[in-house]
């Protein structure tokens, strides 16, 4: 039986928790937060981090979250942190003026992903603490749509939506997820620098999905942003360029969710649960499976478990 082996922050084991919400078994495993069996893979997931993966898919539902994932053990110095000092954020980056980037809808089946930058003059932080500018997980939909009207005709900024059926072309060619989202952070990155003309930022702070290494690596071949640019977890709570990024890609999200939504004639849910998989196969009793590629990230468990589900409709 293969088997494969990540170590993840807590954030990302709560992000797994959440989109093998349906396949979570009740069987108690010492030391575990949970227990997951989608298709042809049992996952157990530590607290210490460790995330175990047995079964035929193993390596395929750990390539999933391969881009969160540290370095394994093995490979780390000892002495040196995981994020090398030069790309962690300098003191007191809260009050500069910063492009911050963010990206949205990488673990939802439906819709496309969405990335944003948005650059932060600190003459206009308090501005933007007024427009209510803050952790976007904190914020329901309704505040979202609101405060996101009001930041884009305040910040410049830069959006780019990677489409589904771009989205599983790119991985149908053996993109991982986590090189998409380099390529776009930096495209997003450069056509801001460019709408700037010749302001330049303090920093440019992006809200970290794999070690910078692996970032710079992902980008090899391209013209690379590496001046002034730093990398940090949780990077919404650090400026408030992040914040605003991620609350113009939510909300950006959302547009197209509501767009897709109408095309497909049903309300398409977010995330990858239960309700997705029930959603996708009503899409395919409507439309066919290969209305899909439209609609979904192909390569997710949830295609698997649609077609399931449709065959008993």
């Amino acid at each position: 039986m293969s088997h494969s082996v990540l170590k993840v922050p807590q954030p990302v084991i709560e992000r797994m928790q959440s989109y093998y919400r349906s396949d979570i078994t009740s069987q108690l495993v010492q030391g575990a937060v949970f227990q997951a069996k989608p298709q042809g893979c049992t996952i157990t997931a530590y607290r210490s981090g460790k995330v175990l993966f047995q079964g035929k898919n193993a390596e395929k539902e750990a390539g999933r979250w391969a881009a969160s994932a540290e370095a394994p053990a093995e490979k780390k110095t000892p002495s040196k942190k995981s994020t090398p000092s030069v790309y962690q954020p300098p003191e007191g980056i809260g009050s500069m003026s910063v492009i911050g980037s963010d990206e949205v809808g990488t673990g939802d089946y439906f819709g496309p992903m969405t990335v944003v930058c948005v650059y932060a003059d600190k003459t206009k932080l308090p501005l933007l603490k007024e427009l209510g500018v803050k952790d976007s997980k904190h914020l329901k939909d309704p505040q979202i749509v609101k405060i996101a009207r009001d930041l884009i005709k305040t910040v410049p900024y830069s959006l780019l939506v990677l489409r589904n059926e771009k989205y599983n072309e790119m991985q149908k060619k053996g993109m991982s997820q986590g090189k998409m989202k380099a390529l776009l952070h930096n495209q997003a990155i450069a056509n801001l620098l460019k709408k700037l003309d010749g302001i330049r930022p303090e920093a440019i702070l992006i809200d970290q999905f794999a070690e910078p290494a692996v970032y710079f690596k992902h980008l090899a071949g391209k013209t690379a942003i590496k001046e002034r640019t730093y990398f940090s977890t949780k990077a919404e709570g650090i400026h408030l360029s992040v914040a605003a990024a991620s609350i113009i890609a939510r909300y950006s999200f959302l547009m197209e969710m509501n767009k897709l939504s109408k095309e497909a004639g049903i309300t398409l849910p977010k995330g990858a649960g239960a309700l997705v998989d029930q959603a996708a196969a009503k899409l395919i009793k409507r439309k066919g499976e290969t209305a899909l590629n439209q609609f979904t990230k192909l390569h997710f468990a949830n295609t698997q478990k649609a077609r399931q589900l449709a065959a008993k409709l």
